[in-house]
This record gives structure tokens, sequence and C-alpha cells, in this order.
């Protein structure tokens, strides 16, 4: 009886539990029931609606047979399930995923890697299926956790360890195909989830010992893994990530990165940081490129007070982003760049000059030292990513850069509101001094401006110009090769390198235009600018070789670039300044400056007279150098530079042959085209107040201007406290010859103004107006109250008086028409 109630039960179960039990042979080994698979599949695609109930029970089978390690059905189970995945797409299938999931979530849970690596595979294959409608309530927490755990994995043996983290990053790969697609699963992106994701893919990517161990062929029982590298795995699926990434995910998604990179001291080294970085900034869209520069920069504020090669790291990940991000649109972030780096610079400059401070005071001398070169590994840093980011702007905004990083240049005498020059000393300002400027050269290096006046604009050039007045030879030099950036627009400083007597000019083969207006009418403007600013940098004693040689090629330059033939009478007055300067001494120079501005006047000149192809006076200079050659080799630029070159004691004035003679060049430019008569008006620069607030001495007599200025306009009790010396209190107490002094000054006063070029008469009552309107426009805010009202004042909030409008005025009667 017990038999016939058996053998009439089994036909009673369920036809979907039939044919799932037919699918499992006797024998594992024997695999899956290819016939038994193709009816359970025709029958799921018949009748939809039993899908969750063949899911339900191929779960219960499948945790059966995991519990009881017959791995072989296990196998076999899920290759059904996925053979009923991929064959069935109707909305009848979001139960049987339910269970599919369950059974992937088991095998993950199992601590066999064979069963690992089954229930990600799978798990692939599920995530490459489109569904047709979203899931409204479907989570994947456990899978993100269960492949990062993975991803993680430590196992004793290579291989394994090495096909469970491919397993892993597989199994991330599909959690984000499968939910980035689908908006009811940006779930994904929240910092929980992008926490465990990133740094996976990380700690795989930083693994170079999986280089020497790409994948290995697996366990065939399970599934064969192909020769797979977990580290450009974990890439792909990593620039897969962030090519997905919307505007609104890129914090989440970067923020993990840089945590990692802390974590793991990342920075120093920083190869890795790196490629990460070039990875990052390649994979996301182009739009996005200013929020990871705003990420980076953030987190270099976060490290500010990090060790020195920690911040020098992040400074160079952030060149390789702007550099990467240079090339498209980096959005408004450009100014934002450069004040974080030049915060970055000053703080560095303030930990090296302090740190000098304390190595002063202690025994620690080589750890001192060594931290002062290790900030200034971070300046160096600074300084290229300043450069590189500005190099690779577009010519409006690189002008924009140029004038903000200038205003941060601290200049004496001058407000600098951005840096307090007081705290750091005098060293700690050369410091920034000379790294802003070596950031501007960088920043210039190939800037091509089509306008003088739209590169050199007053807000840079004035600046730029008082530098170039410091005591300090270095910072002139860097001025000078600034200068040279903006106004060498055909490249040709290479072929003027050196300060020499050029014996073929036309060899040089030097590329040059026709000067614009827009360019004359910048030379009208600031022509005596730039010429005071040569003649007064030529008198400076510190100047070396280098900087003679800076000198000739600015002369050059603006040769080439901006001379027509006003300018070149300009610049022959200028060399002729230059020549009775060396000669009649007044400043007390060494001998060796003497010898070598004259050296300069003769190469410049012989280069002059070239481009301009005027053969008498190629032919003056030419027999001036040759009889320098001969009597005075020490007058020349070759010469003079060597290493123990003989110099005279005194220079002969007299020896009218040696010097280049202002008649003979009047009479060679007689001709068409050139104002020969304006070479017999001695050139006289004309120094302003800004110059003498630059520099803490002064380079003219500044009695006689001061007494100019005070004469015509009193100024207030900071300039009278700035300018007072002891000549001028010498003169205060000594009341005798007054009216001798009156008259001396009456007589150099008429002899200024029938003598001086109309350039420098206009300049110098251009800056007394300048400082009468400036005078006039102070007492005028002193003075002008508002208008009185009849009906009295109207007493408002904040306690000031208001007047009263005219049309709310109440006039009394007498006074009404």
């Amino acid at each position: 009886m017990p038999a016939g109630v058996c053998g009439c039960c089994g036909p009673l179960r369920p036809r979907y539990k039939r044919l799932v039990d037919n699918i499992f042979p006797e024998d594992p080994k024997d695999g899956l029931s290819k016939s038994d698979m193709e009816k359970l599949t025709f029958y799921a695609v018949s009748a939809p609606e039993k899908l969750d109930r063949i899911g339900a029970y191929l779960a219960e089978k499948l945790s059966r047979d995991v519990v009881r390690h017959r791995y072989g059905n296990v196998v076999i189970a899920m290759e059904a399930l996925d053979q009923l995945l991929m064959a069935c797409h109707s909305q009848s299938i979001k139960p049987f995923v339910e269970s599919f999931l369950h059974m992937v979530a088991k095998l993950l849970e199992s601590r066999e890697p064979d069963l690992q690596v089954l229930g990600t595979n799978s798990f692939v294959k599920f995530a490459n299926i489109e569904e047709d409608t979203p899931s409204y309530h479907r989570r994947y927490d456990f899978f993100v956790s269960q492949f990062s755990a993975m991803c993680h994995s430590t196992h004793e043996d290579t291989e394994t360890r090495t096909r469970i983290r491919i397993a892993g990053i597989k199994g991330l790969q599909g959690v984000v195909r499968k939910t980035v697609n689908d908006e009811l699963q940006a779930i994904i992106w929240e910092p929980q989830h992008m926490d465990k994701l990133i740094p996976s893919m990380l700690f795989n990517m930083q693994d170079s010992d999986d280089l020497d161990r790409a994948g290995h062929p697996g366990t065939p029982s399970v599934g064969q893994e192909g020769e797979e590298n977990p580290s450009a795995l974990a890439e792909s699926c990593f620039r897969e990530l962030l090519g997905r990434a919307a505007y609104g995910n890129m914090n989440n998604a970067v923020r993990p990165v840089l945590v990692h990179l802390d974590n793991h001291h990342l920075w120093d080294p920083n190869e890795f940081a790196v490629s990460c970085f070039r990875i990052i900034m390649y994979s996301i869209q182009a739009q996005h490129s200013h929020h990871v520069i705003q990420q980076v920069l953030n987190h270099l504020d976060t490290n500010n007070k990090n060790t020195p090669r920690v911040r020098a790291g992040i400074v160079q990940v952030l060149l390789e982003t702007v550099a990467i991000a240079a090339k498209g649109s980096v959005g408004p972030t450009v100014l934002e760049v450069f004040n974080t780096l030049l915060k970055h610079l000053r703080m560095s400059v303030d930990f090296e000059t302090g740190e000098g401070l304390r190595r002063n005071s202690s025994s620690s001398v080589s750890s001192g030292r060594s931290k002062e070169s290790e900030e200034r590994i971070v300046q160096n840093a600074i300084i290229q990513t300043i450069g590189f980011f500005g190099g690779n702007l577009p010519d409006y905004q690189r002008a924009e850069v140029m004038m903000f990083i200038m205003g941060k240049v601290p200049v004496y005498g001058t407000p600098c509101h951005t840096l307090d020059t007081v705290k750091i000393g005098h060293q700690g300002t050369k410091r920034i001094q000379t790294m802003l400027l070596s950031s501007l050269i960088m920043v210039t290096s190939s800037f091509k401006s089509k306008s003088m006046a739209a590169a050199l604009s007053p807000p840079f050039l004035d600046p730029l110009f008082s530098i170039s007045l410091m005591e300090d030879g270095e910072l002139r030099q860097l001025v000078l090769e600034i200068l040279h950036n903006v106004i060498d627009r055909h490249d040709n400083r290479a072929k003027l390198r050196g300060i020499r007597i050029i014996p073929n000019v036309a060899a040089l083969k030097i590329k040059r235009e026709k000067i614009s207006k827009q360019d004359v009418a910048f030379m009208k403007k600031h022509g005596q600018q730039l010429y005071r600013h040569i003649f007064l940098g030529c008198k400076e004693e510190d100047n070396g070789h280098k900087n003679f040689e800076l000198l000739f090629t600015t002369l050059a330059v603006l040769t080439i670039e901006l001379a027509n033939e006003e300018v070149v009478i300009d610049l022959i007055r200028l060399s002729i300044a230059l020549q009775d300067m060396a000669l009649t001494n007044e400043e007390n120079l060494p001998m060796l400056t003497r010898c070598a501005v004259l050296g300069l006047v003769a190469a410049y000149l012989n280069f002059l007279s070239q481009m301009i192809a005027n053969p008498p006076f190629c032919q003056h200079v030419s027999k001036v150098i040759e009889l320098r050659t001969l009597d005075a080799p020490f007058l020349l630029p070759e010469h003079v530079f060597k290493d123990k070159c003989p110099l005279p004691e005194s220079l002969d004035k007299e020896d009218r042959l040696l010097y280049f003679q202002t008649v003979d060049m009047s009479e060679c430019l007689a001709g068409p085209g050139y104002n020969a008569e304006r070479l017999s008006i001695p050139y006289v620069p004309q120094v302003t107040d800004k110059d003498r607030m630059t520099r803490r001495k002064s380079y003219v007599d500044t009695i006689s201007l001061q007494v100019d200025i005070i004469s015509n306009i009193l100024p207030d009790k900071s300039q009278l406290a700035e300018e007072i010396t002891f000549e001028t209190l010498k003169k205060a107490i000594d009341t005798t010859g007054v009216e001798e002094q009156e008259r001396e000054k009456r007589r150099q006063l008429m002899e200024k103004f029938q003598k001086a070029p109309f350039e420098e008469i206009a300049a110098h009552c251009e800056s007394k107006a300048n400082l009468l309107h400036d005078r006039l426009a102070q007492i005028f805010e002193l003075t002008i109250r508002p208008p009185p009202s009849p009906s009295g004042v109207v007493s408002i909030s904040s306690g000031h008086n208001q007047s009263v409008p005219v049309y709310e005025m109440k006039f009394p009667d007498l006074c009404v028409y």
C-alpha cells in the first residue's frame, strides 16, 4: 500500500517541478541535460507566470546542494538559471530575478573560491541583460560589499587569489553597468558605495605584483578563467565608472581617490597618484574637468601643513590635471587655480624662512637644510604648474593671468594687500619676487600678442618696471626676460643670444614685420618709459655678464619689433647718453661696469647700423670698432667680460676716435626719413616718484626734484616725511645764499625748457598736473557738503544726515511765485 501511494503521487507534482528535476542527471559529471533544459525553457516561455515558482524551486534545490557540498548540482542549477534569464525577457521575470540574485548571494557567501567565481560569472551575465522596465525595489548593497571584499582577497594561493580578485572586479563592473543606466539606481553614487567601489579598483591597480602574475587557468570544474590581469581589469572598470559619472556625482567619485592616496601614503612618491588622475581626466566628460581641479585644490588646502614632499606630490598631480584640462574648457577656475597656488607658494616661503630662523638659533644644521631643500621642491613644483597652466591658456586669458600674478608681486614702497612682507623679511620677500617672476617667464614664454598695448598694459608694465629698478641683479634679469617673451613675437632671441659684435646681421635671417599703427602709438606713449628703465638698468654696480647680455637683447628686440624712424633716433640718443654716462662717471661706477656699458653701446650700434642698412652709419661704427680692437679691446664686449681682462685706470674721453660721435652720426642719418637734428638733443631720463619709492636709494639728486614739486604744490604730511633728507635739513638751517640758489634754480629751469626734448617736457608737466589734480580732488572731497535745505535735515536710522529732496521742501510764502 505505501508503495502504491508513492507511485500515484509522483505524477501529481506540479509540472514545473518535474521539469526542473529532470534537468539534473543521476551523475552530476554528465552535466546539464540539454533536451530536458529545452523543455523547461519552452515551458517557461509559454507560461511566464510560472517563472517565479521555477526560480524559487531552483533556489531551494541550490541552497540544499550548497549545504551538502554537491557542487556538481550547483553548477548545473546556475547554468539552468543563466539560460532561463537569457531566454525570458517579459515583465514576469522580475520575481524570477529576485530568486536568481538570492542564489548568487548564496554562492558569494560561501568560502569556496570556485563557488564565488561561479556566482560572479552568473551575475555578470545578468548585468548584461537589458530589462524592459526599471526595478523599483531592487538593491545591490550586498553585492557591492561582497565584490569589494573579493577585490581585497588575501588567499594563500597566488593563483586562487588572482582568480577571486578578478571575479570581484568583474562583479563590480557588472554592478556599475546594471545601475548607472537605471535612473532609479542612482543610489550607487552615494558615498557609502563609492567608498567601497573606488578603493577596491585602486587597490588592484596599484598592486604591481599582479603584472607579473597575469591570470592563469583556473579550476575546470567551476569555469575557465582566461589570462587576465587584475590591474588592467580594474583600470578598465575604473574608466568605465568615471565615464558614466554625471556632474553631480563627480565629488563622490573623486573624493575616495584622494582618501585612498592619503591612507596608503601614495603622494610621496606620487607616480601612482599621477597615473590615477591622468585616467580620471581622460575618462570623464570634458566639461567636468574643472570640478576635478577644484577637488585637488581643496585637497591641497586641507594638506597645507603636511610634509613638503606630500604637498609637492599634490601640486605635481595638479600639474597633470591642469595640463590635460587646459586643452579644453577649464571653466571659471582659472584665476582660482592661480590664487590657490600663489597662496601655497607664500606658505612654503613662510615655512622655509621660519625654518631658516630656527636653524640659525639651533644646532640642527643638517635637518634644517634638508627641510629648506624640500620646501624648494614644493616651490619649484608650484612654479612649473603656474607656468605650464598659463602657457596653455588662450592669449586673452593669459593676459589676465599675467596681470593677476603681477599684482601679487611685492614691491617696495607700494601697498601689497596679498603678501605681508614684514613677517617674512627681506630674504623671504626676494624669494617670493624671484619665484613669481620665474612663473611669469613661463606664462609668457609662448605669448604672441598682436598688439603691444594689449600685452604691456599699464597695470602690468608699471609694477614690472618698478621691479626693474630694484638693487638686486637677479630680479632685473627676470624682468628683462619677461620683456623679451612679450616683445619678441618672431622668436629672434635665440639668434641674438650673447652680447657680441655681429659681423653680418643679415646672416642671422632675422624675421620681422612692418610696425603697425597700434605699436607706433604704444611707443609714443610708453617709449620713454622703456628707454628710462634701460638707461637706469645699465648704471647698476652689480650688473654682471648676463645682465648686459639681456640688456643688449632688449635693445635688439625693440629695434626688430617696434622701431620706426622716430624710435631709431631715440635709441641712438639713448646709446649716446649711455656712452656719456660711462665717460663722465658721475655715478662713480667701477671701471668694469663703465667698460661693459661702452661695450654694450658698441655691440648695439653695430647691430642697429646693419638693421637700418645705412652705409655711412655702418662705416662710422665699423671704424670705431676697428680702432677699439687695436688700441682699446677692453671697450668691446668680447674682451671686457673675459676673466683677467686688463682694464685701464681711467678713460680718456678726449680720444674722439674711440667713441661714437653725435656729429658724425647726424651726418650719416641726414638723408630722408630720419630727423637727425634730434640727435643733438641729449637724452636725459626722467625719474618719477614711483621710481624713487621703488628703491631704497635715489638714482638722481632728489633735492632738485623735491624743491621743484614743493614750490608748486604743497604735499601732505606723508610725502614730506618721505622726502626729508639730510641735505634738506642742512639747507633749511643755512639761510645764506638763498637768493643765489633761487637764481640758479630759475636758470636751470629756463635751460631745461629751452634744450630738453618735447617728450620730457610733456611728461614732466603731465606728472605735475596729475599731482595737482589729485590734491584738488582731495580738497573737494573734504570741502563739498550736501546742499542746505530750507526745511532743515532729516535724521535717518544710520545716524547720518541726509538733505531733503527739492520736491519735498516747504518754501516760505514770500519765496513762492
